[in-house]
Formats: C-alpha cells, structure tokens, sequence
C-alpha cells in the first residue's frame, strides 16, 4: 500500500522510496477499530549528502487515495500543507537547518550554511505564500469530495435543486446547509465533537432519501424544509470531517484548510446545481419539469438512499 502511494527524493537526486520501519496507531492512540482514524506512521534515518538541500513527495499515478504533505520541526508543524493528487510532487522542504553526510577526512558533519538573512518584508511575503498553497490545496480537495467523488452529497444537493428551480429556495436550502456542514466539520476537525462512521453513514443515507421523498410528496418550497436540511447538514459535515481531522496540522495551517476545503465544497455544490439547471432548462412548463424530472429523479435518489 505505501509502496504504491508515493515516493520521495532528497535534494535533486533520483526518485526513491526508503525502508520505513512501520507502525500501526489509532489517532489518539488508542486500540485500533474499524470506526477510528488509523495512522500508519514510518522512520527512515539516514544521513544526508551535501547536496541534499531539500525533500519533497510524489504521489505515484497509480496511488489508491490523495496524499496530504505536512511537515514538523521539533514537534512543531509547519504552516505549508500540500493536498496532492496522483501524479503530483510536492513543495520542495528546505532543509538547510540541518547537518549532512560526515566527511571521510574530518568524521564531522557538515552543516549545511544557513540562507542568507531575509527581511521582515520577506518573511511575510513567505508566509502569505504558504497561506495561499495551503488554502487553494484544500479548495481543490473540497471541491472533488463533492464532484466527482462524493456521490451521497451530490445526490443530497440534487434532492434539494429538485424541489424548486427558483433560485430563492435553492439559495436558502445550499445556504442552510453550507453553513450546518460547515459547523459540525470545524467542530470534529478540532475534536470537539465526534460520532462513529456506522451511525453517520446511515443518517446521510436516510437524508438523502428524505429531501428525495419530500419532493414526491410534498412538491412547493416550504420554511420548515430549512430545519430539515440543517439538520441533516450537520451529519454530513461529520461525514466530512474525516478529510482534516487525521493530521496535526499547525493552527493556521487547520484554520486556513478548513476554509479552503469549505470554499471548495461550495463550488462543488454550486457546479452540480448548475449543471442540473443547464440539463433541465428547455422544459420550461413546470407540469413537464415535474413529470418528467422531479417525480422520476427523486424516486431514483430515494431508491439509492435507501439502497
């Protein structure tokens, strides 16, 4: 399996993958169960040779799942976060702060000299740069956990677009449930709320096919369908928060992450509405648009829900 991930490079040499020394955890280090995060931890020491200015990460084409870059010193996280895909490297990791391979003559390590001096000016400029990797990092993750990966909210989001194609009830419905995911994703990412994959999963399932059976049944926009969707939106954002909650990232790092993987969740959400309303636009009289779009598309995303 991690073979098959991806493998790393130190300073501008070949690809390669190390031996790792492995170890199975629980997140919290507690015993390993079937509804815990499982983290899979490694060690390679080695000394480094002269040139080996930096380290990055590739993910391999072939790996089976995405690949989050994140780095410590002394325990400390550092601000940059990569989200990778298969196929991508990494942001090069300097690592001038550290010695290198002992010379034959001398035995002693040579320490890689320092980087010149920056400014102030500079130093923030760096640390806007990483802000603006990590959070487009995240936007880019968020958006394919809803399109094309996340097949349960893409049906959630369609239950609620078939309800009314008037752009008032879509907007509060996405709104409402934005903003719900949203809460209970910060909520879990920071560990202040939790509940098992085997009750979530079946709730995100019930919804789907909920909103779906409504639309049958109970056609035209009401307000208490709002208090539905929240509430069925704080389950999803449990079901969400699996994507940050496995890493120790560095406050700003989560902070900025969450709102990346939140803004990309909304244009993920926001491209399914749209391209729903392109496909269903030439039926303009709403006894068609129902007959043939709402009634046949709800019972197939009730069917699936139920499924």
């Amino acid at each position: 399996m991690i073979r098959d991930a991806f493998d790393l490079r130190f300073g501008e040499t070949s690809w390669l993958l190390p031996d790792f020394d492995l170890n199975f955890t629980e997140k919290d280090a507690g015993d390993l169960s079937e509804d815990n995060i499982v983290v899979i931890k490694g060690r390679h020491d080695t000394f480094l040779e002269s040139n080996s200015t930096f380290y990055q990460i590739r993910a391999k084409e072939e790996a089976p799942y995405d690949l989050i870059f994140t780095n410590q010193i002394d325990g400390k996280p550092q601000r940059r976060v990569n989200v990778l895909f298969p196929g991508e490297e990494s942001f090069k990791f300097d690592l001038g702060f550290i010695g290198t391979k002992p010379e034959p003559e001398t035995e002693k390590p040579a320490v890689i000299q320092p980087a010149k001096t920056i400014s102030k000016e500079e130093q923030a400029e760096q640390r806007r740069a990483d802000a603006r990797s990590t959070f487009f990092s995240f936007t880019r993750q968020g958006f394919v956990h809803v399109l094309p990966l996340g097949l349960d909210h893409i049906l959630f989001v369609l239950g609620l677009f078939f309800l009314s194609r008037k752009w008032k009830p879509v907007i509060y419905q996405v709104s409402v449930f934005t903003i719900a995911h949203t809460i209970t994703l910060g909520l879990a990412t920071l560990d202040l709320v939790a509940a098992p994959s085997n009750v979530v999963e079946p709730i995100i399932a019930a919804s789907i096919a909920v909103v779906a059976i409504e639309n049958i049944f109970f056609p035209g926009y009401r307000h208490v369908r709002l208090l539905v969707v929240f509430f069925f939106g704080l389950i999803h954002g449990l079901g969400f928060a699996g994507a940050l909650s496995a890493f120790d990232l560095d406050p700003t790092s989560l902070v900025i992450g969450l709102l990346g993987f939140n803004v990309g969740v909304e244009l993920g959400q926001l491209a399914v509405i749209a391209l729903v309303f392109g496909a269903t636009y030439w039926l303009t009289e709403e006894k068609a648009y129902r007959k043939w779009v709402v009634v046949p598309g709800s019972s197939l995303i009730a069917l699936m829900g139920i499924y």
